[in-house]
């Protein structure tokens, strides 16, 4: 389908790139994953990480704690991984349980071993040059820049609404289209009246996790939709956020879901662990 934006296409290209770099590389990159168990998709996302490091060739080091692990254990082993040189990124899988301060932990990771995007430094970085700085920019929100730009959509001077401020997408895919030149909007469950909103939209974003959310009547024609949702149905297929085959008639181009955004964020970090392990070894 020619409004489709592939991105299982451009993420398979991007490894494919990348695998041929990391082997030319006189050391091995090292990214460590810590995850604290509990949260059954944790577990999936986790395993194609690993599965995707070991493609290319970067070695991935995965740490698991129980969900009644204390704190302080997880927070030691960031510490300990933050100071070992042989380490070029970590990666703290979230949500963590309840009795864990995420942004605690957080900070426990450098900025230039967070690969993840996450740390007020990088945030920082962002907000104030984009691109154009020295940030690792959080990985779903680069990848759909990355798409967006692959096909040729232009973002300089569009109309781009965000739906969802979470601080892992929303926020820092709407300071990123700032830094590009889009004028953004950014909606969230206190917006009333969305489809107000979201028709004004020539590139919508939608990342808030609500099956349909988005249906035909709250889009204009030719609208450019990226669908960052990931919902499950009753007989155990994806979904995304944007009812897609009503939309899809509508838009200029839009993202499937699964692979659409999905396949990008994890090559966007592989993109960030590789960009990170060049940066460390040059200083040495």
């Amino acid at each position: 389908m020619e409004n489709i934006l592939d991105g299982k296409k451009l993420a398979e290209q991007m490894k494919a790139s990348l695998k041929d770099k990391i082997a030319k590389l006189p050391y091995s990159i090292r990214l460590a994953v810590v995850m604290v168990e509990g949260n059954s998709a944790s577990q999936i996302y986790v395993d194609n990480k690993i599965k995707a490091c070991k493609a290319l060739g970067i070695e991935c080091n995965l740490y698991t704690f129980s969900a009644t692990t204390d704190e302080n254990e997880v927070a030691n082993i960031l510490q300990n991984l933050a100071e070992d040189r042989k380490v070029h990124g970590i990666l703290l899988q979230l949500p963590l349980p309840k009795h864990m301060n995420k942004d605690k932990l957080l900070k426990l990771i450098p900025a230039e071993k967070d690969v993840d995007g996450f740390s007020g430094e990088n945030i920082g970085e962002l907000c104030l040059k984009g691109l154009r700085g020295n940030a690792f920019i959080p990985c779903t929100p680069l990848g759909i820049l990355e798409l967006l730009r692959s096909n040729q959509i232009e973002i300089s001077g569009k109309n781009v609404v965000v739906v969802g401020r979470s601080n892992i997408v929303g926020k820092p895919m709407a300071m990123l289209l700032l830094t590009e030149g889009a004028t953004v909007t950014i909606c969230h469950k206190l917006t009333k009246n969305l489809a107000q909103f979201t028709r004004q939209a020539d590139i919508l974003i939608v990342a808030v996790g609500k099956r349909n959310l988005i249906d035909a009547d709250m889009v204009k024609e030719g609208v450019v939709i990226v669908d960052v949702g990931i919902n499950r149905m009753e007989d155990g297929k994806i979904c995304g956020d944007v009812h897609f085959e009503s939309v899809q008639k509508k838009a200029k181009a839009i993202t499937p879901v699964p692979g659409g955004v999905g396949p990008m964020t994890i090559a966007m970090l592989l993109y960030n662990t590789y960009q990170a392990a060049k940066q460390q070894e040059e200083r040495v």
